[in-house]
């Protein structure tokens, strides 16, 4: 079973990801983990990512989906914001499950603010939200819900 966990930055992904991954023994990887250090330098920098960055990314995600079908199977978590992205991420691997974390623009931002040690500024969200389109398929959570309440929606729409 492969899972991707999709939303803006600061939407839940990790945390509800790693959670979810607790639950169904399916592993987690995190979409970060594979970005280029020239993309993790330019987002530092507040500079939005474009396409050309976005897809050698993509590419390898793509790939690691596939390998990981073979396998246990996992969820990831990564923005995908666009549907060209989503559609570049299944191009090895169609039986993907989509869950998207849904929530307000002033919540995400309060939640970025909060958080340590991470390279994506509060910055860099107006442009996720202006790149984000909103997938018709898929599972929809509302992160205004606690996460056990969250996992529990994921885990009976499963």
């Amino acid at each position: 079973m492969i899972i991707i966990i999709m939303g803006v930055s600061g939407c839940g992904k990790t945390t509800i990801g790693k959670q979810l991954s607790k639950e169904t023994n399916i592993p987690f990887f995190d979409g970060d983990d594979f970005h280029p250090e020239s993309n993790i330098k330019k987002m530092a920098q507040k500079i939005p990512l474009n396409d050309a960055d976005r897809f050698p990314w993509l590419n390898l995600l793509a790939h690691k989906l596939e390998e990981w079908s073979k396998m246990r199977g996992a969820i990831l978590a990564c923005s995908a914001l666009k549907e060209t992205y989503r559609t570049w991420l299944t191009s090895k691997c169609k039986d993907v499950i989509w869950v998207y974390l849904s929530g307000h623009v002033e919540l995400i931002e309060a939640r970025i603010k909060a958080r340590k040690g991470h390279f994506m500024s509060v910055d860099l969200l107006e442009s996720q939200f202006k790149d984000l389109e909103i997938p018709k398929y898929g599972i929809q959570a509302d992160v205004t819900k606690p996460p056990n309440d969250i996992i529990n929606h994921i885990i009976s729409k499963l």
